[in-house]
């Protein structure tokens, strides 16, 4: 039995694919553009790895021809020069209403994009990597996804490679003196897929957590959105790197994963004491020679012993790939960029050391830039 592709029939699926794709990257540029609000939503963060969500966009419609009932002057053609995407005038935007006044103008339509919590995380981590990798201590470990390097001739239907599958035709019909495109099943070509093996050098991340009673509802909220989103980015993309979770009030103490994101916060502040216990695990299981080591602070900034932490950070900047500081505002310091004490401190002592990082998280939707701050600033080593 055979099939047989023309020429229209075959570019017209080839155009309703690129008009298929072309839609998806339009959708996939406007989420990528919202990430600061879509990511900090609590139910994707509470969402399971195979669950739907939905994020709304602004209706995409196909370009065409439409009349303009407005009693302004008009022209058949342009000036010249245009190219896809110009836009060539404007008619306003009635879509606007005015207060709570009934409007009779139609509005702007929306729709609920869907992707799995998956997708969303793929789009999220498209760009970030960890900074200022160094080659210590390479580990051989199996990717966890699937690279299509291989061809076969049986193989799911939507896995059909069509220009391998046209030119073993082509060559066929040739062969057999009967030049053309008649496609045969022993003419299919799938793609196909293998796991394989890939070096990963070795990297720890510390996370570290300010758990002091000054730590509001809000300030615990931020903490845990951008560590939640941090390790899914590490889990994805370094899948050989090991995390330490350390929690501090005015006492530190190594935590695991669970806790880390359910202890409720308590008691004073002294952060001194959680870099001292950072210091403490690198010193027994992580050498500097062999390890990428980027610890990570989340505080309000308020905190017994600024003096004391610069000290240690310093200290540290001599063999950590990267410190990061995340500074969340509390209702004395959101309305203005400047940093709480702590962060003030750190300002003065290493405006000049390009591997300690510092943010200031005052919206829930500035969970995003810090992330590509901490992950996107230094080119990765390859």
């Amino acid at each position: 039995m055979s099939n047989s592709l023309n020429a229209d029939s075959w570019d017209l699926h080839r155009r309703a694919e690129r008009d298929r794709e072309r839609h998806n990257e339009k959708v996939k540029e406007i989420i990528k553009k919202n990430l600061g609000g879509i990511i900090s939503q609590q139910d994707i963060i509470t969402a399971d790895n195979g669950q739907i969500v939905k994020v709304p966009i602004r209706g995409l419609e196909l370009p065409r021809i439409r009349f303009d009932n407005g009693e302004r002057e008009r022209v058949g053609q342009g000036g010249g020069g245009s190219k896809p995407g110009d836009v060539l005038g404007k008619a306003g935007d009635p879509s606007r209403g005015a207060g709570k006044e009934a409007g009779q103008v139609p509005g702007v339509d929306f729709y609920d994009a869907e992707l799995t919590i998956e997708e969303l995380t793929n789009l999220v981590f498209e760009d970030l990597h960890l900074p200022n990798l160094e080659e210590r201590g390479v580990k051989q470990i199996l990717a966890e996804s699937s690279e299509f390097n291989t061809i076969s001739k049986r193989g799911l239907a939507g896995n059909l490679d069509r220009k391998r599958t046209l030119l073993e035709a082509y060559r066929r019909n040739a062969r057999q003196g009967k030049p053309g495109w008649q496609v045969r099943n022993e003419d299919m070509r799938y793609k196909t897929w293998e796991i394989v093996t890939e070096p990963q050098r070795n990297a720890v991340i510390i996370a570290m957590r300010d758990v002091s009673g000054s730590m509001g509802e809000f300030e615990a909220y931020v903490s845990r959105s951008f560590y939640f989103w941090m390790l899914r980015f590490l889990k994805k993309k370094y899948t050989s790197a090991e995390i330490v979770f350390i929690t501090c009030h005015t006492e530190a103490k190594e935590v695991d994963e669970h806790n880390f994101f359910s202890l409720g916060d308590s008691g004073g502040t002294k952060m001194s004491e959680a870099y001292k216990l950072a210091m403490n695990i690198i010193d027994r299981r992580y050498n500097p020679r062999e390890w990428n080591i980027y610890p990570f602070l989340f505080s309000d900034g308020y905190n017994w012993g600024d003096q004391e932490c610069v000290d240690l950070v310093r200290t540290m900047a001599e063999y950590c790939n990267q410190i990061g500081y995340g500074e969340i505002a509390n209702d004395g310091w959101n309305q203005s960029s400047s940093f709480a004490p702590l962060g003030q401190a750190y300002e003065e002592a290493f405006a000049n050391e390009p591997r300690v990082t510092l943010v200031k998280i005052a919206s829930k939707e500035e969970v995003w830039p810090a992330l590509q701050k901490f992950f996107s600033k230094y080119p990765e080593v390859r």
